[in-house]
């Protein structure tokens, strides 16, 4: 979160917003989408549903379309985060816990992720907000600077971030080392491009961490020892039973657990999950587990009030729930039901990415 501070402090992310230049009003949604989708899996998806909500506030004028865009923002963001370690909160406590690993996850919901974006931007793109006149935009993005340096920024942060499941692959300590080894270097680095200038006092760390939602860190953590405490009591270990009696498809309960997850906030449902199912019952990256990260990671888009990055929106932009049922919920179910088709259908197929670039037939010469 730090280090996503630091980034927007210097306007990093002009870098993205500066290079949408398309304003045909179909193409900006498929644009916005794709945008979001892999900025999401590299930042959490709250992060970049304010950055993108943000852009669309500069880019189109108030009006049905920029709330269908930002409707679109929270569906890609939700669906990008899913196929990362890092991209969600659900993904990256199981990712931590050892549920799943990097390159495993990666490989098996890439292709839903897309899926479950593309499905309602397709049926998105039919509507009458998306076939209207090109948008014009506004001069305030053009007129906002970035900070000195901030490219250089940009690409210390990015690559903090992507460095954190590196480290823990490469030495096997927990990722907040790796990640407290990113904000180091920033850190360092701020420093020294701002040293001795009062006037960008802002763009150095310690002013960073007071920006920073502590509140929704203090959140996670009583959820967590919540949850561990029902685990103790064995209270999740009887509902586990319960579910393995009435429904002994463990996809089911997955793709339910998603649903779930649209009107329960999805951590909870994670955390509870991974208290009712040990490593004994599903081992790592079982289907199982990558479904949980997927259903859970994707399910809130189908309700404003299911994710953090619908609830953002939702502040942002003034959106009631009932506008976003009505526009938007179905679009996002028939997405999350085609992600959940599009795995198991991947399973279920002889059907296998290449692990290393000698696997690459053009690369290794056959």
């Amino acid at each position: 979160m730090t280090i996503v501070e630091i980034v927007d402090a210097h306007q990093g992310f002009k870098l993205v917003t500066d290079n949408i230049s398309t304003r045909n009003p179909r193409t900006l949604l498929w644009v916005i989408g794709f945008v979001t989708f892999f900025l999401s899996s590299i930042l959490d998806n709250l992060t970049s549903t304010i950055v993108m909500v943000s852009l669309l506030r500069k880019l189109v004028p108030p009006s049905e379309y920029r709330k269908l865009l930002g409707a679109v923002v929270v569906i890609s963001a939700n669906a990008g985060g899913a196929w990362t370690p890092i991209g969600d909160v659900t993904t990256t406590m199981l990712w931590i816990h050892g549920q799943i690993t990097t390159l495993n996850t990666m490989q098996g919901l890439f292709l839903p992720s897309v899926v479950s974006l593309a499905v309602p931007l397709a049926l998105m793109s039919l509507t009458s907000e998306a076939n209207g006149s090109s948008q014009k935009s506004s001069s305030l993005l053009s007129s906002e600077q970035m900070a000195p340096r901030g490219q250089l920024v940009f690409a210390v942060g990015l690559g903090a971030l992507v460095f954190v499941p590196v480290f823990k692959a490469l030495t096997g300590l927990p990722p907040f080392m790796g990640m407290m080894l990113g904000l180091a270097i920033l850190w360092i680095l701020t420093d020294a491009i701002h040293y001795g200038d009062s006037g960008r006092q802002r763009l150095k760390v310690p002013q960073a961490l007071s920006r920073i939602d502590t509140q929704g860190v203090l959140f996670f953590l009583g959820i967590l020892m919540s949850v561990g405490s029902l685990e103790s009591a064995g209270i999740l270990r009887q509902l586990a039973n319960y579910l393995d009696a009435n429904i002994p498809n463990a996809d089911l309960i997955a793709s339910a657990i998603g649903v779930a997850s649209a009107i329960i906030d999805n951590v909870p449902l994670v955390a509870a999950t991974m208290g009712m199912y040990d490593l004994t019952s599903f081992p790592q990256d079982a289907d199982f587990w990558q479904l949980i990260a997927f259903c859970a990671g994707t399910g809130g888009s189908m309700l404003i009030i299911g994710s953090a990055a619908g609830v953002a929106f939702m502040g942002m932009e003034k959106v009631d729930f009932f506008w976003y049922f009505r526009k938007v919920s179905g679009f996002a179910l028939a997405g999350y039901a085609a992600g959940i088709i599009t795995y198991l259908a991947a399973q279920n197929l002889p059907l296998s990415l290449p692990t290393s670039l000698a696997e690459i037939p053009f690369i290794s010469g056959s």
